[in-house]
């Protein structure tokens, strides 16, 4: 059935992708869906998936449960036990343990959304019968998809949980990461089992961080854009809220007429706008000058970046790409003209470092220093959409401290060449 209806799906709309989300045993569903359709445009959301069943303990239940008498096996306040350390495991332990629902409704007043999507959970996993049929069904489910898996060339993102006790979903997540030739990874280290049941996960959250979601064949940066919620937005201003609060940054404008002012008043509100600065040591400006903007005007800032956060790295020499999901939920785009060309002709407010990280990375000396392109192209492609360009310079960052060792240093020292030319090599490939 879920063939037929996945066909009905892309006969539908055959220009766009389908997306299959699938937890535990739906992980598992959802690559033998895939197996099955290789010519149809899948996107797979694995959560936690059940292809290792045959690694977990969860194999050892089913004799266990057969050789007990009675309809609810005493081996089942253990079991449920191990489900997540949240208020879904609260209400399993408690309803088992033979507690009246009452009291488990009273300690989850705060969070009635998440009692209630638990209730269905309840009904329908208590009877020793149905546990063993859903574990012999995980089971078959599990043994299919590993036997297909040559066959997946969709393009996967695998969310595993840290403290999953039911599965070992991190290891599993791994395994298939390499198996899986368009696949990404990202790891929850202190969820369990029911991931997408846990009030801190959003799923659309998710998606735009890994830049997941897209409306044709291939991921649009610009079109597929989907800006962050309010919360969205507090979320990654708070996770930066550290640098924020060390830089204190003053910020000063210009108005129209020429009068300088403290704050962003001078900032144009409507685009499109190029904002060209100058990196500073490590580019730490970024992060309040972004941040503020936002808050204090309500204006988004497109970030023109450095490729190696969208691509996947090859050697693992280069960052995890999963530490920059907050820049792509900001709106950062890769840097390329096509990419400057739609934020421009979109009248976005466009954020540019034409220095790079060649000026975020400098060496001795060379503070305060600009690396910019003989050739500015990005003023001739402002002028042709009439963009306001709004330059910018930041003070203090390379005062704070003082690069000791630098690229001239370090390529004295065999091992460390050999270490920063396989870097500067993969970096190339992106």
């Amino acid at each position: 059935m879920a063939w037929d209806w996945d066909l009905s799906e892309y006969q539908r709309s055959p220009n766009r992708p389908i997306y299959l989300v699938g937890e535990s045993l739906g992980g598992s569903l959802a690559l033998a869906v895939a197996a099955r359709n290789r010519d149809i445009d899948l996107v797979l959301i694995l959560a936690n998936p059940g292809t290792s069943f045959s690694r977990s303990q969860l194999q050892l239940v089913t004799p266990l449960l057969e050789a007990l008498p009675g309809s609810l096996s005493p081996a089942l306040p253990n079991i449920l036990s191990l489900t997540a350390g949240d208020p879904l495991r609260m209400v399993l332990d408690n309803v088992v343990k033979g507690l009246p629902l009452q009291n488990t409704a009273r300690d989850l007043i705060e969070d009635f959304t998440t009692f209630s999507s638990s209730l269905p959970v309840l009904a329908d996993i208590l009877p020793k019968e149905t546990l063993l049929w859903k574990l012999k069904m995980l089971k078959a489910a599990s043994e299919y998809a590993n036997s297909r898996l040559y066959a997946i060339k969709s393009q996967t993102l695998i969310l595993c949980s840290g403290n999953d006790q039911l599965l070992p979903s991190q290891q599993e997540g791994e395994r298939l990461h390499k198996l899986l030739p368009n696949c990404e990874l990202r790891k929850f280290d202190d969820s369990g089992h029911f991931l997408l049941l846990e009030g801190s996960i959003d799923l659309v959250t998710i998606l735009k961080g890994t830049s997941y979601y897209r409306r044709g064949k291939y991921h649009d940066y610009v079109s597929d854009f989907i800006p962050p919620t309010p919360y969205e937005a507090k979320q990654v201003i708070e996770s930066n809220s550290l640098i924020n609060a060390v830089t204190s940054a003053v910020m000063i404008s210009t108005l129209e007429d020429g009068t300088i002012v403290k704050g962003l008043a001078g900032i144009p509100s409507e685009g499109p706008v190029l904002f060209v600065g100058y990196h500073m040591l490590l580019g730490l400006e970024l992060v309040p000058l972004v941040s503020r903007i936002f808050n204090e005007r309500n204006i988004l800032v497109r970030g023109i970046a450095h490729p190696m956060m969208f691509t996947k790295r090859k050697t693992g020499r280069l960052p995890e790409i999963s530490s920059f999901d907050t820049f792509r939920i900001m709106g950062a785009v890769p840097v390329a003209p096509s990419n400057l060309f739609k934020l421009l002709s979109s009248k976005s407010h466009v954020l540019l470092y034409p220095g790079g990280m060649r000026e975020a990375l400098h060496r001795k000396g060379e503070e305060y220093k600009l690396f910019w392109p003989e050739q500015s192209e990005f003023v001739r492609m402002a002028a042709r959409f009439g963009a306001k360009i709004v330059p910018f310079g930041a003070v203090g960052e390379d005062d704070l401290g003082q690069v000791v060792i630098d690229y001239d240093d370090l390529v004295k020292i065999p091992y460390f060449k050999s270490e920063i030319e396989s870097l500067t090599n993969e970096a190339m490939q992106l």
